[in-house]
């Protein structure tokens, strides 16, 4: 299984960016998927998962009414349609996925995904 995420880039505060996520070697036809981020000299943080066959999207207090996510299991992708971007978005984000589908609780913790893309750089700058 691979994740290949893409979309990063700079944008200004208040601009937008719309990272894809492809996965090979499987389909998203259950489970979850996901988006983490990482900035530099900080921990690794949650930003949104969808979680199916019921249940989702979740967002981090940080990602709600700004960002969005959504698949397109025929095609296996999932995309992160982000607005209003921040300097605080300023991160590496990455595609996750799990073996199995989690429990909601654990959607959130970095533990339950066993599949990460390689990340993409986003730069938010003012």
């Amino acid at each position: 299984v691979q994740l290949q995420a893409s979309g990063g880039g700079s944008v200004q505060v208040g601009g937008s960016l719309r990272l894809s996520c492809a996965a090979s070697g499987r389909t998203f036809s259950s489970g979850a998927v996901g988006w983490f981020r990482q900035a530099p000299g900080k921990e690794r943080e949650f930003v949104a998962a969808y979680r199916w066959p019921s249940g989702g999207p979740y967002y981090a207090d940080a990602a709600k009414v700004r960002f969005t996510i959504s698949r397109n299991n025929g095609k296996s992708t999932v995309n992160l349609e982000m607005n209003s971007l921040k300097p605080e978005d300023t991160a590496v984000y990455y595609c996750v996925a799990p073996a199995s589908r989690p429990i909601l609780s654990m959607v959130s913790n970095p533990s339950t995904y066993d599949y990460w893309g390689q990340g993409t750089l986003v730069t938010v700058s003012s």
